[in-house]
């Protein structure tokens, strides 16, 4: 695995800048955000708790898809959102997207999206691609299936976390998603991993409820 230089000193510049900017008493100016190649997003609406037993919910940050177009291994995140759908879809289930404005911890993103669900089982993704797989009746950090060292996530990955989160939420005791094991990965992308929690955090808003969202695949 190799870091993507260009996206560390993108996102320490942009840090630099936002710190220097607050020290001069001017506010942050958050990066544009531009919708990614190979998919497009529309909001439509505060999200409501949905009464299909066939649906799982995907949680994304604000950020995922618009500030970031990657995880923090250059999976692109159309990419994650397409193996994500093939996943759920494959086990005969559909799924429905929310985007949380209040929170970009994973595991309270999954278990709101859980708690939205018709089947009560909730998907949470961060930009640089932390997973959480959920149950609505379950604390919030006790969730059925963690993903927490995003640089060890392919595509592939994502893709079993649909297929598990639809075989939970057709009552099936899946066996876990297996993921790669790296001692290094760790040490190795800690740093980086601070830097974007820190930008993705910039763009919550604690007032504001989760919105529904429409999710197109171009080309």
């Amino acid at each position: 695995m190799q870091i993507n230089r260009e996206l560390v000193e993108k996102v320490v510049a942009e840090v630099i800048a936002e710190v220097l900017g607050s020290q001069s008493g001017s506010a942050p100016t958050p990066t544009p955000r531009e919708e990614v190649s190979g998919v497009a997003f529309a909001e439509s609406g505060r999200a409501v708790k949905g009464t299909d037993p066939k649906e799982v919910v995907l949680a994304l940050t604000p950020a995922f898809g618009t500030t970031f177009s990657k995880t923090i291994v250059d999976v692109p995140h159309a990419e994650v959102l397409r193996q994500i759908f093939a996943g759920v879809e494959e086990e005969g289930l559909k799924i429905r997207v929310v985007r949380v404005y209040h929170t970009a911890d994973v595991a309270f993103m999954a278990h709101q999206a859980a708690k939205l669900s018709g089947s009560g089982i909730g998907i949470g993704v961060l930009s640089r691609g932390t997973s959480v797989i959920h149950q609505k009746d379950l604390a919030p950090l006790s969730n059925l299936e963690l993903f927490p060292q995003s640089p060890l996530l392919d595509a592939m990955t994502f893709r079993a976390i649909g297929k598990n989160a639809a075989k939970y939420a057709k009552q099936e005791q899946p066996t876990p998603v297996p993921t790669k094991n790296d001692p290094m990965a760790r040490p190795r992308y800690q740093g980086l991993a601070a830097l974007l929690h820190n930008k993705e955090a910039r763009f919550l808003d604690r007032t504001k409820a989760p919105v529904e969202v429409k999710v197109t695949f171009e080309g």
